[in-house]
């Protein structure tokens, strides 16, 4: 998968009989733009509540797992739940034919036999910023495409060079609106994560990707994981001295489930987006860069089939090319 980082963003969704309204917006815009109508939809929180850079709010308990997923921090020890099609790759990792957690699932029954991920990590955002007049700041009209890309980097250089960073902590600046505006996000990330537990695949995958595009899913897919840290609660690479993160803010869990009409809010990672995609764009990939990488993949997925249904090994190697 495309790793790419790109937006923290709040979707909202209130549906009611005929009537519906829905968005996506970045946290930090919602005090200005949305929390008003938010909050006559049913949302008890604030914006505060949401996005804080002065205290723990959602955003605390949010995180980029791996550079490709959404996960939620759900107790005060670190505890991380993920789809399980994100942990997939990890719960393969650590699959052999003797121990096959991707057939029959896994569970650590304490913290000693929770199971180390090399290159897994986690990240927070602690700060955003739009940062989009000081990256146009001496962009003209009259500029090429070159000479105006070339002084958005160096004013990007800039605004960077005024950061003093801890050891896990990074400043990235990422153009939305094809370079129309542009926002400042401070992260920071913990490589110590360790997995927790994952559902057989026969619950977690159930229905494979001919499901996971239809509803209802009737798919349990999740999979647990946990964020340690140092003795100090900081970031740190994996050490046996490490111990269970303690975040700023972690969700409740509810069980009481949901009724028709409420309040939903969603709060992650949406990866890429391309809402403002013209026609002849969704055109060319709809029906000509689509079909080629589908018959590309089509002939390297029968490669790899022919030799998992022949060899249980690399069934379990090759179980997250699929």
């Amino acid at each position: 998968m495309k790793r790419i980082f790109l937006a923290f963003c709040v979707i909202f969704l209130f549906i009611f009989k005929s009537f519906a309204t829905e968005g996506m917006w970045l946290p930090l815009l919602l005090n200005d733009l949305n929390e008003a109508e938010m909050q006559s939809l049913g949302m008890k929180m604030t914006a505060d509540d949401i996005y804080s850079v002065n205290h723990g709010s959602l955003k605390d308990a949010i995180v980029h797992f791996g550079g490709f997923c959404t996960a939620e921090v759900i107790s005060d020890q670190g505890l991380l739940l993920t789809n399980h099609h994100c942990g997939y790759g990890r719960i393969q990792s650590h699959s052999s034919l003797a121990d096959n957690y991707i057939e029959n699932g896994f569970w650590a029954k304490s913290f000693g036999e929770e199971l180390s991920n090399p290159g897994l990590f986690v990240t927070f955002i602690e700060k955003i910023e739009d940062v989009t007049k000081k990256c146009l700041e001496g962009v003209t009209d009259d500029m090429t495409e070159k000479d105006r890309q070339s002084q958005i980097d160096k004013n990007i250089e800039a605004i960077k060079k005024g950061f003093v960073l801890k050891e896990f902590e990074k400043v990235q600046i990422k153009p939305f609106y094809k370079g129309n505006q542009y926002f400042l996000f401070l992260t920071e990330t913990f490589n110590d994560i360790r997995l927790v537990g994952a559902p057989p695949s026969s619950i977690g995958k159930f229905g494979a990707d001919t499901d996971n595009w239809v509803w209802p899913r009737h798919t349990g897919d999740f999979s647990l994981f946990r964020i340690y840290a140092n003795k100090d609660n900081q970031p740190a690479n994996f050490s046996a001295d490490n111990v269970p993160y303690r975040p700023k803010h972690s969700l409740p869990v509810s069980i009481d489930g949901v009724e028709e009409g409420d309040f939903t809010l969603i709060f992650g990672f949406p990866g890429r987006t391309n809402e403002y995609l013209p026609a002849t764009a969704i055109d060319l990939q709809a029906n000509q860069i689509n079909p080629i990488r589908i018959r590309i993949r089509d002939q390297s997925l029968d490669v790899l089939d022919k030799a998992m249904r022949s060899d249980p090994a690399a069934r379990i190697q090759y179980a997250s090319k699929q």
